[in-house]
């Protein structure tokens, strides 16, 4: 376990924050918390796109965790919190692709249904767009692009073989973003490829033993 750790912390570059950690451990108490505690701070500091952006990032990972434990209704919630702080944040410093990243991802969390599509589903392609063309070369921004396309349906010019291509796109970049192997990994599996799949999921959790959601993929992946 401890050659393990050193390797996620090596990846990593630094310790992991407090909202990962929450995260991989998929603490919904401890996000909930981190959730208030950043949009207080925003409250107090509106002018701030550091205290906005803060705030979306840890309702998107409270978000992030209701859907993993398969509560949508709750994600959108979280979401929708978050998307007012994040549409904040572009607005005073519309130039960072980071901010577009995190508000394309609510807006694609907080779609349940089709008329949450019809509201949230052009909006969270376009900014996911807009983070991709301020950053082309940034490996979270296009495992973030490559989430959009997975869940973006074929007709609208999204799906997993889509996904797989961002992904790869994003490990090209950066080989020890954990998260985009993990992604890999799902979008494998929807074109029933187990095999592949779990070779992705084994090296998220290679890159990052503390996630449940990897070892919870990888034991729903077939071996065979």
């Amino acid at each position: 376990m401890l050659p393990l750790l050193l390797t996620a912390f090596l990846a990593a570059g630094a310790a992991p924050s407090p909202l990962e950690i929450a995260r991989d451990q998929q603490d919904r108490a401890a996000l909930q918390k981190l959730a208030a505690d950043a949009g207080a701070a925003a409250a107090k500091s509106p002018n701030s796109d550091e205290a906005q952006f803060q705030t979306a990032l840890a309702y998107s990972y409270l978000a992030e965790v209701f859907i993993e434990q398969h509560d949508r209704k709750g994600g959108r919630a979280a979401a929708e919190q978050g998307i007012k702080a994040g549409e904040k944040a572009v607005a005073l410093k519309p130039g960072n692709a980071d901010y577009y990243r995190v508000l394309g991802t609510l807006y694609g969390q907080a779609i349940t249904d089709v008329l949450g599509g019809l509201s949230y589903g052009a909006k969270a392609k376009s900014a996911l767009a807009k983070a991709i063309e301020l950053a082309p070369k940034s490996s979270p921004v296009w495992t973030a692009h490559g989430v959009g396309n997975y869940y973006l349906p074929v007709q609208l010019g999204g799906g997993p073989e889509q996904a797989v291509a961002d992904f790869h796109k994003a490990i090209d970049l950066d080989s020890k973003n954990a998260e985009a192997w993990l992604w890999l990994g799902v979008a494998l599996r929807k074109q029933n490829k187990d095999a592949e799949a779990r070779q992705a999921f084994s090296k998220s959790l290679e890159l990052n033993p503390k996630r449940v959601w990897v070892k919870q993929q990888l034991d729903k992946t077939p071996a065979k």
